[in-house]
């Protein structure tokens, strides 16, 4: 599930967008009114979307958006005279708001979130040369001490690995453990 933080200076402007995204289906994991508060929302968590006013009363939304971890997307609501003005970058709806339209840019938002999602899933994740060493150790003792072909042995640390929820390098140092004694 995506987060979407919202940020206005009136937290009544806050909680009425929240509402509009709950009953549209979206969870909304925080309303604040301040940058700092946002900031401090967002803090921990992978990826999601921030939606703001222009300007809060700490900070204005360049500010905001800069401070942000890397997998976050801001959605700036503003003037449509701010938004060419300031905003030639961020994705923004101009005010009056018009709710299908709200609807709509967060829906696109989240799916552009999952897809990127997916994509970082589909790569496989690059071992240093200690997790490599590790898990060819572990594979040349299984095939000396039972006989298995390289490819055997990768696929037994494999399956182990998926059996036991941990991932291969973990499971590499189980085995080298058990058998070194």
């Amino acid at each position: 599930m995506t987060s979407i933080v919202i940020v206005f200076p009136k937290i009544e402007d806050a909680k009425s967008m929240k509402n509009v995204l709950v009953r549209s289906g979206y969870s909304v994991t925080a309303v604040c009114c301040t940058g700092a508060q946002a900031l401090e929302q967002v803090d921990g968590l992978n990826d999601g979307i921030v939606i703001s006013g222009y300007k809060m009363t700490d900070m204005v939304f360049s500010e905001l958006r800069d401070c942000l971890p890397a997998g976050f997307e801001m959605l700036l609501m503003a003037s449509r005279s701010l938004i060419e003005q300031y905003a030639e970058d961020v994705i923004s709806l101009a005010m009056p708001l018009k709710v299908h339209e709200l609807i709509e840019t967060v829906g696109m938002m989240v799916q552009a979130i999952e897809r990127r999602r997916r994509r970082m899933r589909a790569v496989p994740k690059e071992r240093n040369p200690e997790e490599v060493a590790l898990i060819r150790d572990a594979k040349r003792l299984l095939m000396e001490r039972n006989n298995m072909t390289e490819e055997e042995a990768h696929r037994y640390i494999q399956k182990c690995s998926m059996d036991s929820g941990t991932n291969m390098v973990e499971t590499a140092q189980m085995v080298l453990s058990i058998m070194r004694v």
